[in-house]
């Protein structure tokens, strides 16, 4: 099967100055949050797959993203692809913009019809990562 994998990792390790016993503990907490937080999206027949860990992300894709079926599959494909090369290009330059904002690149191509879902979560992906990080990939404030 031929394998796609997309991944958008962005954790927050917060370990305290505390004794052993409290950063088993921490460490335990922030591994319940961060699998709470995995929103893991695959499709066999095309062969992709979205992993993005990132906690917050579902309370507020339940909570303040707009339903699914707001938008037309069309609208969010072509945000992703402008949101995928902002992003990308700052991948690639890490002496401008924090390297732990931008990880690895993304490799979304415009010619695969990903499927609503795929582009419903990753567009909004970016809407929450936009406003949580204090970011503009498109050069304007992302709006709800």
């Amino acid at each position: 099967m031929k394998a796609l994998i997309y991944s958008l990792i962005i954790c927050g390790l917060f370990i305290g100055c505390n004794t052993p016993k409290s950063i088993v503990n921490q460490s335990a907490k922030e591994q319940h949050l961060t699998t709470q937080d995995t929103v893991k999206i695959a499709n066999d027949e095309i062969g992709y797959q979205i992993i993005i860990i990132e906690p917050g992300f579902n309370s507020w894709l339940a909570s303040t993203a707009k339903p699914e079926g707001y938008y037309t599959q069309g609208y969010l494909e072509g945000k992703n692809l402008q949101y995928v090369t902002a992003y990308n290009q700052r991948v690639l330059q890490p002496q401008y913009y924090n390297s732990g904002l931008y990880t690895m690149q993304i490799d979304y191509q415009p010619n695969i019809d990903y499927g609503y879902e795929v582009n419903y979560k990753l567009y909004n992906y970016f809407i929450y990562f936009q406003l949580k990080y204090k970011q503009q990939l498109a050069g304007y404030i992302p709006r709800i």
